[in-house]
């Protein structure tokens, strides 16, 4: 039996998880998984319990070896060097300056080492294992905390010049607007869980003025703790307020998206996190601005949907860089 190891490197938590091979399903290709906080100005630290893990897998797995191992594959937010195995300086990793992460990996365990953005490492995994399947033409949108892309162009991952291809969080969609990427009324403003929560304390404090302020925030003081869940329950409770929020993000969505058909006609776009829990808020007026922004010969070649790997995209995104 083959296995790999996925490592997936966030601002919060890491993960080490264990798959064995051929992928199939969630439920009987993950072994185990390995969750814990991310050590933020000590990239030694959490690199010291990583190693502690990963060798705790060939402890306990009884036919776990180098010689069964097929690679380890890393997801991290960028930016990144993935030609050179090396994580640059990412915002949400304060302290993780130039982190030679993939040598060190080799050195220890003397296997195949894959680094990727969380964008591209989920895009392949939809790709190889998920709604991406059978497909040549895939932009995968994370519209999680944030929003950014992972392409796959011709059948291969497309990366650009520099690791910066996908980062559509940036793109312009308003002048103004609830602010994302550095950028008011960019994409990631419009869509991404801040984004959604930012528009909705505008949207709040505009109720406010006229004494409006609906009953899953009755109070000034709660406006700054609002977040994107609170809106897309009292949305699916009926809220007219919190249905408009989403609608609006929705639209914002159909825009961005009408620019990535046109530019690069995919055949599938997959969207994630957000996008999975609440598509039926998001999608109505998200295909009817697709449709009325972009060419109609691109948007009849194009599908939209969720992923299909669901909560286990995360696990199998960075496993997917090294499976088979």
């Amino acid at each position: 039996m083959k296995y790999c190891i996925g490592i997936d490197i966030g601002g919060t938590k890491c993960s080490v998880v264990l798959g064995k091979m051929p992928f199939s399903s969630p439920e009987t290709s993950l072994i185990k998984k390995i969750a814990f906080e991310t050590e933020p100005f000590s990239p030694n630290v959490s690199l010291d319990l990583m190693y502690r893990y990963i060798d705790n897998l060939f402890h306990t797995v009884p036919d776990l070896s180098s010689d069964t191992l097929s690679g380890i594959g890393i997801s991290c937010g960028g930016p990144l060097d993935s030609k050179n195995g090396v994580i640059l300086n990412p915002p949400n990793l304060p302290g993780w300056v130039r982190v030679p992460i993939v040598r060190l990996l080799k050195e220890r365990y003397h296997c195949n080492v894959v680094m990727q953005n969380d964008a591209n490492a989920c895009a392949v995994a939809e790709w190889k294992f998920g709604a991406g399947k059978g497909y040549h033409n895939i932009v995968f949108l994370t519209f999680g905390t944030g929003m950014g892309a992972g392409l796959i162009l011709n059948g291969k991952l497309y990366c650009g010049a520099n690791d910066m291809a996908g980062e559509i969080g940036h793109i312009s969609l308003c002048d103004y607007g609830p602010v994302g990427y550095g950028k008011a009324g960019s994409f990631e403003g419009f869509c991404s869980g801040n984004g959604i929560a930012q528009l909705a304390r505008i949207r709040l404090t505009e109720a406010l003025q006229t004494n409006r302020l609906p009953v899953w925030c009755p109070k000034r003081e709660m406006l700054p703790n609002i977040s994107a869940k609170d809106v897309a329950d009292a949305a699916e409770a009926g809220d007219p307020l919190a249905i408009s929020i989403y609608q609006e993000s929705g639209n914002a969505l159909g825009k961005g998206l009408a620019i990535l058909v046109d530019i690069l006609n995919p055949e599938l776009i997959i969207l994630g996190s957000i996008y999975q829990r609440s598509e039926h808020l998001l999608f109505p007026n998200t295909e009817k601005m697709l449709r009325h922004m972009a060419l109609p010969c691109s948007v009849s070649a194009c599908r939209v949907c969720p992923c299909a790997l669901k909560d286990s995209l995360g696990d199998f995104a960075a496993l997917s860089l090294v499976a088979e």
